[in-house]
């Protein structure tokens, strides 16, 4: 808004007389305002909570074990007065059904203490009683709020509306938005494009004759890896090692005797994985997410490590979390590649733009490190 009428200020006056002094002045000063406007409005609010009881009087009728959960982030609320539990004399029959005069009598005793709000943490045992629990609300003049209990499931549960119906996501996906997959696409382009343009234009050919020169075979080693939604693509890579038979079934491991002196060198700096931007730039993979593994370790893992495949349902990345967190290179040990999937889960569900920047920075600072699993 500010910037659309300080336009228009300049169009209708065919004026841009204004010094230097004054734009510092007003920049500063407005940025100032807007801190001290924030932090005035917090100190304000918490003035309030403490001194005048303008805080919220909130209970939980708790049905399961998620109420004692609940009851801990109420707790930790400033704007909220968690005044406890409200399960005493609550039953359930063996058909998995309230009895609701119990319900009844202790909504009542909770509006007598002031009580404003209930939340009600439910399980599939009593959904089909809520129609009668909200009337008996309703009743009783006090709102009730519904908090489904899944802490008996190890999932991060997301609700979302579908043409009017409730479907509940076993997993927070930031990139499922289309305005997120089109931000990261457009870094993925723009970046792979720089990359190629000014850095692969003329190290492409310098590289080439190197490895041409130390090893027979082609420049670049391409290979079947298991890309988004396991569906295979050609990975590219500089060749760093002696033409085998072994590289489709055997990772590379310290003191490699495949690995030419050239390969050493850009393999230790990470200059072999440069081809890959021409797979970003043609949509199998993206700068950030997990990598991309051979299909024979895909079906290894699979069948070892619990959750091994959510890590697909993204794009691979040329570097990801797992690899500037310290786990790249051989996996000797199961618990290496859990981690992995790990770091690679957590980055699925935890995406921004912002992480992906931060990433590449981590990524360039580790080039120049002394990583001992870069080989």
């Amino acid at each position: 808004m500010h910037v659309s009428l300080f336009l228009g200020y300049l169009y209708l006056t065919n004026s841009i007389d204004f010094s230097k002094s004054f734009f510092i002045c007003f920049y500063s000063l407005l940025t100032f305002s807007f801190l001290l406007s924030r932090f005035t409005g917090t100190a304000l609010q918490a003035l309030l909570n403490k001194n005048f009881g303008v805080r919220k009087d909130v209970a939980i009728l708790d049905m399961n074990q998620g109420g004692s959960k609940l009851a801990r982030y109420l707790e930790q609320q400033s704007s909220l007065n968690f005044k406890g539990f409200l399960d005493e004399d609550i039953s359930v029959n063996e058909q998995g059904e309230l009895v609701m005069t119990s319900a009844a009598r202790r909504l009542k005793a909770a509006v007598n203490s002031g009580v404003e709000e209930v939340f009600v943490s439910i399980d599939t045992r009593s959904m089909n009683n809520l129609t009668e629990l909200i009337k008996e609300g309703e009743k009783q003049c006090i709102r009730l709020k519904f908090v489904p209990d899944m802490t008996a499931l190890e999932a991060n549960f997301r609700f979302d509306m579908m043409g009017g119906f409730t479907v509940l996501s076993a997993r927070s996906e930031p990139l499922e938005a289309i305005e997120n997959r089109f931000k990261k696409r457009l870094f993925d382009v723009l970046l792979s494009l720089g990359v190629i343009v000014f850095v692969l234009s003329w190290l492409y050919p310098i590289l080439a004759i190197i490895i041409k020169l130390q090893s027979p075979g082609p420049v670049l080693f391409k290979q079947l890896r298991s890309g988004r939604d396991n569906k295979p693509f050609w990975c590219y890579k500089f060749r760093s090692m002696r033409v085998n038979k072994d590289s489709d079934d055997r990772q590379a491991t310290a003191d490699d005797d495949r690995i030419t002196p050239i390969g050493k060198l850009i393999r230790r700096t990470s200059l072999d994985e440069l081809p890959q931007f021409f797979n970003v730039l043609l949509g199998y993979m993206s700068v950030i997410g997990p990598r991309p593994h051979m299909l024979s370790h895909t079906e290894q893992y699979r069948k070892i490590i619990d959750k091994y495949m959510v890590r697909h349902f993204l794009k691979p990345g040329i570097s990801g979390l797992a690899q500037v967190n310290g786990y790249r290179g051989e996996t000797k040990d199961t618990w290496l590649m859990e981690k992995r999937v790990e770091n690679d889960i957590w980055y699925m569900e935890n995406w921004s733009l912002m992480l992906d920047v931060r990433i590449v920075f981590l990524t360039i600072v580790n080039v120049f490190r002394d990583d001992k699993n870069a080989y």
